[in-house]
């Protein structure tokens, strides 16, 4: 990761980008769907998960706010109101207090007091912790941004996949149509005599096959509609999209994605972070070596009549300092450094395997999407082919040249096809979006045209 993190941004876990004039959109625009941009818009915000992540970025921020407070001294007020009796075996002022009366041995004693004490930090020991809980509190800001581009990848995925489910009930909607007239002609053909009754129950087996599995599509739409629904932080139950089954092509992807693009991406911005905490750490660790030092001062008015309290023969105060230092351990202080050397070395390690999996996924997606673009191709020419088949095998049937069963297996065939070209459409989307998401998302429309 370069050394110019924003760590005054906006968006803490952002990275410097190559080019700053470059600037970041909503990625999910790219795919052109209304329904999914006004989607979208609602995940970022009433997501659970994203709102936790808040929290927690509220809470990282607060506790480096704790930290920075011990840079200064610590104040305190102590006023308090007594009233006691000394014994009447005891002296008080060089009297016996046998020898005073039972009202002078009793008597209010008024303290107005105040203190101050400061720790200065000589090695550093507060300054690398807050620095420390400065990465800690960067890290969860990109924890964050990556719970939220989760969240919308996740919705986008569902919401490609609901729409391909709708487009396979279409398919087997105009499918049961198709299979029904054939059913229906048949069915006169066997009252006339020309076809023979298993060519009447081989079309309503089918017929019959295709409305279970039209049916059995609704299941999954329904399960999707839920998954947006709670990703929306909604109950499912009063949740619902309309159908509208729609052509939506992927958004086109540049031939050649420089590595730059992987610091885009927030869990690597966030090992980064996690990086330098541990660092800081380190210092945190090594300042345990050293003596600690503590001013202190106190002061404030005593007596023993409210009149008198803030009288000038009635002040007192205090000043000074102390040290202290650790003489021997048997190697405590040791084993505490050498405990953050190698989280030090642990959170190095977990920051490369982090890019290492951000580079293979980044390549396993670019390789899914031109696969599937030169596998769709195929698969649009065996539906063609499918068709032709079918077309050859009516004509075939018509001319009594071969049985109703070729025509079934051809229908059959073509189903088929047209189901897989569906599914793999749709996993083009999922692939795409995935993309997407294992670059940080962010991508500007103008990035497509330009690269």
């Amino acid at each position: 990761m370069p050394a110019a993190f924003k760590e005054n941004s906006t968006n803490l876990w952002q990275v410097a980008q190559p080019n700053d004039a470059v600037t970041r959109t909503n990625w999910w625009t790219a795919f052109h769907d209304a329904q999914l941009n006004s989607l979208e818009a609602q995940v970022a915000v009433s997501n659970q998960n994203v709102a936790a992540a808040f929290a927690n970025v509220m809470s990282a921020r607060a506790i480096v706010r704790e930290a920075e407070a011990q840079l200064f001294p610590t104040l305190v007020a102590n006023p308090s109101l007594t009233r006691q009796r000394t014994s009447a075996n005891t002296s008080v002022g060089g009297l016996q207090s046998a020898s005073l009366t039972s009202a002078s041995r009793t008597f209010n004693s008024f303290d107005l007091l105040g203190g101050a004490s400061w720790q200065p930090d000589l090695w550093g020991r507060v300054r690398n912790t807050i620095k420390a809980n400065s990465a800690q509190a960067q890290a969860s800001a990109a924890d964050l941004e990556s719970t939220r581009l989760t969240a919308q990848a996740e919705l986008a995925a569902d919401y490609f996949q609901l729409r391909a489910q709708e487009t396979l009930i279409q398919l087997f909607d105009d499918t049961v149509k198709a299979y029904q007239q054939s059913y229906n002609l048949e069915q006169v053909l066997f009252k006339t005599g020309i076809a023979s009754d298993q060519d009447v129950a081989q079309a309503e087996t089918q017929l019959k096959t295709a409305q279970a599995q039209e049916t059995n599509l609704g299941i999954l739409r329904a399960q999707l509609e839920h998954a947006i629904a709670v990703l929306l932080g909604r109950p499912p139950s009063s949740f619902s999209i309309a159908r509208q089954p729609a052509e939506i092509a992927p958004p086109e992807i540049p031939s050649g994605l420089p590595s730059q693009l992987l610091e885009r991406r927030p869990d690597i911005a966030a090992s980064e972070r996690l990086v330098a905490a541990a660092n800081a750490q380190i210092g945190v660790a090594k300042a345990a070596y050293f003596p600690n030092l503590t001013l202190s001062a106190s002061g404030g008015f005593e007596s023993t009549t409210l009149g008198s309290l803030v009288d000038w023969p009635s002040r007192v105060w205090s000043i000074g300092a102390s040290a202290s230092e650790t003489i021997l351990d048997f190697g405590a202080r040791a084993a505490t450094v050498a405990q953050s050397r190698a989280a030090y070395d642990a959170a190095v390690a977990q920051y490369r395997q982090t890019v290492l999996t951000a580079f293979q996924q980044v390549e396993d997606n670019l390789a899914s999407l031109r696969i599937l673009r030169e596998q769709i191709q195929q698969q649009d020419a065996a539906v063609q082919a499918s068709e032709r088949y079918l077309h050859l095998a009516q004509d075939r049937y018509r001319l009594g040249i071969d049985s109703y069963l070729n025509v079934i297996t051809a229908q059959a065939t073509l189903l088929a096809n047209r189901q897989t070209a569906v599914n793999l459409r749709g996993q083009e989307l999922t692939a795409a979006v995935q993309l997407i998401e294992n670059l940080g998302g962010g991508w500007n429309v103008a990035e497509f045209s330009s690269r």
